[in-house]
């Protein structure tokens, strides 16, 4: 069922303009109308014209070939076209090649890769890097494990098989103590409800949220009792979460009344569980062994529970939150925004989509791969971004988003001929992340700051100008983008090449203009001007975002 109740700036203005008791019914019969993963395209686009259609508004012109390939290779790859790939998808004659080259990115190995990129951003917010997280992350993108599957093992993880035991250092990691500070359980508590459903409890941590009807201080009280029980085990060298024996409910009460409550493990808006009692010497399934300092396994387990309940079909929200932050991933904005503030009180641009989306979340088993695919062929993805203005209607036009430190360091390395899918499919994991940490510094965002928008910074510039990868990159020399322009002598030929090597498309004739006159003007410096020309678009606006 829908979730607004009431009238947004967020929603349409042709919504805006409806009877509130109208509005409540189209929603109504919009919601009754399931929606699985092989129709979500036809879903999307039909929505999407009504309301066009409503507000007596155009949609954009449909992207170019060139511009698809772009959007769509840094979408589902993490990465820009090499040459050749631009080159074979704008000469394929078949109708169907953007479904055909969308389903080859996706059966790929760098898909895989680019989602546990894209979900260890979103989940541990730049909090570093731990290599038996990444095996997780990988191992569960390339079996396509479905998303509930992948979250319970987050929720409650288990150190064997030896290929899912690093997903505890999501909350272990939380756990760690930063200088004299106290175990930040609120901080993880708030974590879970964000990631994982859409909802920051923050604020409700100490009273019923104040503008937030839906946010309950019981809400983030009853997910605090579980939490506020684990702590890190020691006796293993891998990430690994241990629980005390939850034997009582959290006592807790509100800022302003001051009425004492209690509260059991608890799911955010679900019901509260009772916590079983046993006979003293018998509450442990396995009991701790402190001489090997093994905390043992109670048998009333509060992760377990979390685990059962939280990431279910059952549970609305953590459907809607899958598909919001899908949609983000695409499209760049989110249906709600900001993304943890799925409630009542900010109902979706269009609320009808997010429950299409949901519906063809939970209709394909939280396999992400499915619905991505049907985001892909939909009109709405493949519309141009020019022409956009601001003030025009929600998804009229392609959104430019940023690119995330992980795509602008495999864009580079594509560009410039000094990387590309198989050198990328096969560098080890550590190898990578210590070849991104210079990318990650200058543009990622500060640790536990979600990565939303384009944000062009000092060091980021700096960094482009000065550091020696960027460097490196430019300077002519095994067979680069550099040193393959600096053998040729035809000008025109260097400025189609650069500018579809960088920026994947051919260059306009004033840009071949000006590629040509600089040249001209530096022909004792041609080598010089070449590595100027390739770093001036490299570290363009243009590059650094997806249109």
């Amino acid at each position: 069922m829908f979730r607004s109740q009431h009238y947004s700036a967020n929603c349409p203005a042709w919504q805006q303009r409806l009877p509130r008791p109208l509005l409540l019914l189209a929603m109504w019969i919009s919601s009754t109308a399931t929606v699985t993963a092989d129709d979500l395209a036809q879903r999307i686009d039909a929505v999407l014209q009504q309301s066009f259609a409503a507000a007596q508004v155009a949609p954009g012109p449909v992207c170019s070939d060139a511009e698809f390939c772009r959007r769509v290779t840094l979408d589902l790859a993490g990465r820009i076209p090499t040459v050749d790939e631009l080159a074979k998808f704008l000469s394929d004659p078949d109708p169907q090649r953007r479904s055909v080259f969308a389903d080859r990115l996706l059966d790929s190995p760098e898909h895989s890769q680019r989602m546990a990129d894209l979900f260890h951003v979103m989940l541990m917010e730049r909090r570093g890097d731990h290599p038996e997280w990444t095996v997780f992350l990988r191992t569960s993108f390339a079996q396509q494990k479905p998303w509930d599957q992948l979250v319970r093992e987050i929720l409650d993880p288990q150190e064997s098989p030896e290929q899912i035991r690093g997903a505890a250092w999501f909350i272990t990691r939380r756990l760690e103590k930063v200088g004299q500070q106290e175990t930040d359980y609120p901080g993880l508590t708030r974590d879970i409800g964000r990631l994982f459903l859409g909802c920051d409890l923050q604020c409700a941590q100490c009273h019923d949220h104040l503008t937030i009807s839906d946010y309950r201080q019981i809400e983030f009280q009853g997910l605090y009792t579980v939490y506020r029980n684990t702590s890190i085990r020691t006796d293993v060298k891998f990430p690994a979460v241990a629980e005390k024996l939850l034997t009582r409910k959290t006592d807790f009460m509100s800022v302003f009344d001051k009425q004492p409550m209690l509260v059991g493990p608890r799911v955010p808006f679900g019901i509260e569980h009772e916590i079983p009692q046993f006979e003293s010497g018998q509450e442990f399934a396995v009991a701790p062994d402190r001489a090997k300092n093994f905390p043992g396994v109670p048998k009333f387990r509060g992760l377990r529970l979390i685990a059962e309940s939280l990431p279910s079909a059952a549970n609305r929200r953590f459907a809607e939150n899958l598909a919001n932050r899908l949609w983000f991933v695409m499209f760049g904005a989110g249906l709600v925004n900001p993304l943890d503030q799925l409630h009542d009180d900010n109902p979706a641009t269009h609320p009808e989509l997010l429950a299409a989306v949901a519906d063809a979340v939970t209709a394909a088993g939280f396999r992400i791969r499915p619905v991505l695919r049907q985001i892909v062929l939909s009109q709405a993805y493949q519309r141009s971004s020019l022409g956009a203005a601001a003030g025009s209607v929600p998804y009229q036009y392609g959104q430019e988003k940023r690119l995330s430190a992980e795509q602008l360091l495999a864009s580079v390395l594509t560009a410039c001929g000094t990387g590309g899918p198989a050198a990328t499919a096969d560098a080890p994991a550590e190898a990578e992340q210590k070849r991104a940490e210079p990318f990650v510094k200058a543009f990622g965002n500060i640790p536990g700051e979600p990565e939303l928008e384009f944000s062009p910074s000092l060091k980021a510039a700096l960094f482009v100008l000065n550091d020696p990868l960027m460097q490196e990159q430019i300077q002519p020399g095994g067979g680069n983008l550099s040193e393959r322009l600096s053998q040729s002598g035809d000008d025109i030929a260097v400025a189609d090449e650069l500018y579809r090597a960088v920026l994947s498309r051919a260059p306009a004739a004033e840009e071949v203009r000006f590629v040509c006159e600089y040249l001209g003007q530096r022909r004792e410096h041609r080598q010089q001007a070449i590595g100027n020309l390739v770093w001036g678009l490299l570290a363009s606006t243009e590059f650094c975002l997806n249109h």
